[in-house]
């Protein structure tokens, strides 16, 4: 998906958004959990911040976490909500970041929206700017079978097989250090995180 396509869409909705997710309280525990017993060196970049409520939650952790994402809307939110924290209007295609220079990267299901074919070049940009070591947390939608597009409530995303996932990350460089998968309930779809560490190459 064009990430003005994805702006576009988010921008209808940004208001909405803030109001259902847009707070640490919002965030279910165990996926809080999981993301801190990973990201625990900085500097961290939250990729795909949304308004930022995930930012606050490893910075109050002591993490030193910079939040990035495409709407401006929530952007403005983050830094209004949250005035000692970073932010910073950017893609997480093309980081503005210099190469091996990050402890951490939490994409926490904003790699979504990206189509499979695409998704290769998106974690070859994340091996560069983490450093040999440095944890890479991913959330995300699961499926059993094969990647497929659905219907997302703002703008159509992909689910992946899991293991499907973790071998395109080994392939791009990254090692896994811890997994889970929930299923699905009456009111969240079916969905995953890995937690992976960077090696000093990748095969991409």
């Amino acid at each position: 998906m064009p990430d003005n396509t994805v702006r576009a869409a988010y921008t209808a909705v940004n208001q909405l958004y803030i109001d259902l997710f847009g707070s640490p309280t919002d965030l279910d525990p165990a996926h809080t959990a999981f993301a801190l017993r990973h990201l625990t060196e900085g500097p961290v970049l939250d990729l795909g911040c949304g308004p930022g409520h995930f930012t606050k939650v490893l910075t109050d952790a002591g993490t030193p976490t910079t939040g990035i994402d495409l709407v401006p809307e929530f952007i403005t939110h983050a830094r209004t909500t949250y005035p000692t924290l970073d932010f910073e209007l950017g893609c997480l295609r093309t980081l503005n970041t210099p190469p091996e220079s990050v402890a951490g990267i939490l994409a926490w299901f904003s790699l979504i929206h990206i189509p499979p074919p695409e998704l290769p070049a998106v974690l070859t940009e994340f091996h560069r700017v983490l450093r040999p070591g440095g944890h890479l947390v991913l959330g995300f939608f699961d499926t059993e079978d094969e990647v497929e597009e659905f219907p997302h409530k703002v703008i159509p995303a992909y689910r992946w097989p899991v293991d499907e996932l973790a071998y395109l990350l080994a392939i791009a460089g990254f090692t896994e250090l811890e997994r889970f998968q929930h299923p699905a309930s009456a009111d969240t779809r079916r969905h995953a995180a890995l937690a992976l560490v960077r090696s000093r190459t990748h095969l991409l």
